[in-house]
């Protein structure tokens, strides 16, 4: 058993109380991927100016709309986005400003 440095047995076990369990460890590694990926980062930063179908994604991204759809199905998936019905046509948005906060706070603090 390796001894503690700089913290008690009693401090231990408190940290690990508080660490995040397992299955949320691996939705946050999850979510997190969503965000390392270029493609998904153009989406996001797209819908944070305004909502957009795949159509206007495309065309504004140079991307073509098979990728957008998938990219937007990961997003979807992971809570990223959401989308409405117009029509025939979906409607993709932002589902919380938290992410783009995130975002805006990497840009800031990268420069």
């Amino acid at each position: 058993m390796e001894k503690l440095l700089r913290i008690t047995e009693r401090n231990k076990f408190e940290v690990r109380g508080l660490l995040p369990d397992e299955r949320a460890i691996d939705r946050l590694a999850l979510y997190f991927q969503n965000l390392a990926d270029q493609t998904r980062i153009k989406i996001l930063s797209a819908l944070a100016i305004r909502d957009l179908c795949v159509n206007d994604l495309s065309n504004i991204l140079q991307i073509n709309q098979t990728t957008i759809s998938h990219q937007l199905k990961a997003l979807k998936d992971q809570g990223m986005i959401g989308y409405r019905r117009e029509g025939k046509v979906l409607i993709y948005h932002m589902k919380s400003q938290d992410v783009n906060e995130i975002l805006l706070y990497a840009v800031k603090n990268l420069a």
